[in-house]
């Protein structure tokens, strides 16, 4: 089996520790993380200053190199709570694609919700729906944090009791 784990930075503990259970311990294990790259270009292109004059841009180590040392340094961590060889994959570009591409030729994708925590369509970002809604293979999505009880969630009127 070949299993692809992506995390972000707001929900990668709860995606490994929940990959690192579930998916059998001879598994070949690939993380990935995707940068969008949108970003990097606004960050890297201030808008015009007074009088249409171009702002230079901020002082310091670019923004794509900063990126690229937090993507691995996220990725260095989730390998090590994962706790068992994995390869790492630092992407950027638009994120649905990248995690779409990467996935192909995969047994298995975990990723986590990275919506609002309840039990709603919220409960899934744009990026995330858009991948269990088109990925190639099966998809295991894991709540990032616990799951709030069925007293927290709003029914639909022709399921209330």
């Amino acid at each position: 089996m070949r299993a692809l784990i992506w995390i972000t930075e707001s929900s990668w503990q709860a995606c490994v520790d929940q990959a690192g259970a579930l998916v059998p311990a001879d598994a070949d294990v690939t993380l990935l993380h995707v940068a969008a790259s949108d970003v990097e270009y606004l960050a890297g292109h201030p808008g015009p200053g007074r009088l249409g004059r171009r702002r230079p841009p901020p002082p310091g180590p670019p923004v794509r190199e900063i990126g690229e040392a937090e993507a691995q340094a996220l990725l260095e961590r989730g390998r090590e709570r994962l706790g068992r060889e994995a390869q790492l994959s630092a992407r950027r570009g638009r994120i649905e694609r990248e995690v779409l591409e990467a996935a192909e030729g995969f047994d298995l994708l975990v990723l986590a919700r990275d919506g609002e925590p309840r039990r709603e369509p919220k409960s899934i970002g744009h990026d995330a729906r858009f991948v269990v809604d088109h990925a190639g293979c099966p998809v295991l999505l894991v709540w990032s944090q616990p799951p709030p009880g069925l007293d927290q969630m709003h029914w639909p009127p022709h399921l209330r009791r």
